[in-house]
């Protein structure tokens, strides 16, 4: 993937949270989800990672729910223990749900790995949101990365990447609409 010029990001209007960072902390909060909240807000892209934006007190759901809404894209970071987590699964519903591009990065895991498991974790009226979620997810085009063997400076660039042209046409597509009210 070709290497952006960091003044592209100053062609991205902003919000309160450009990027919304979807992922299972338990296996990616250490490796990917924090290097790449990193690297974007190095670049002045307003990343949104749990950890980092929330403090003890903050409602969860009410927290997560708004960042989503008030984000432009959304990165998911599929893992192993991804599909565990009714969180995780609940924001990749509601990025669907409000129409947000989410770029997906498949962290040692393959799309057709991705199924609800029905644990209990999971209200049962939930379901079928989340399973219409994943599947989406497992047709969109992404990132592949093997921890074992990958280079995770070069993930990094290419998820800043995505992410940097993905607000970009995001931008151009609002101006468009802006444009075609007047």
């Amino acid at each position: 993937m070709q290497r952006l010029p960091a003044k592209l990001c100053g062609k991205i209007v902003r919000s309160p949270c450009d990027v919304f960072i979807n992922h299972r902390g338990i296996d990616t909060k250490r490796t990917i989800a924090g290097l790449l909240y990193d690297h974007l807000a190095r670049l002045r892209v307003r990343p949104f990672l749990d950890s980092m934006n929330m403090k003890p007190g903050d409602r969860l759901f009410d927290h997560i729910d708004r960042a989503i809404l008030g984000t432009k894209i959304g990165v998911a970071v599929f893992s192993p223990r991804y599909c565990d987590s009714y969180f995780c699964l609940h924001e990749l519903a509601l990025l669907r749900e409000s129409k947000k591009r989410v770029i997906p990065i498949f962290y040692d895991i393959k799309p057709s790995q991705l199924r609800v498991r029905d644990n209990g974790s999971c209200p049962e009226q939930e379901l079928p949101r989340i399973r219409e979620a994943l599947e989406e997810a497992k047709y969109t085009v992404g990132l592949t990365f093997d921890s074992l063997s990958g280079d995770w400076s070069e993930l990094v660039r290419n998820a800043s990447d995505a992410v940097i042209m993905n607000l970009i046409e995001e931008e151009e597509e609002r101006k468009a609409k802006e444009k075609m009210k007047i």
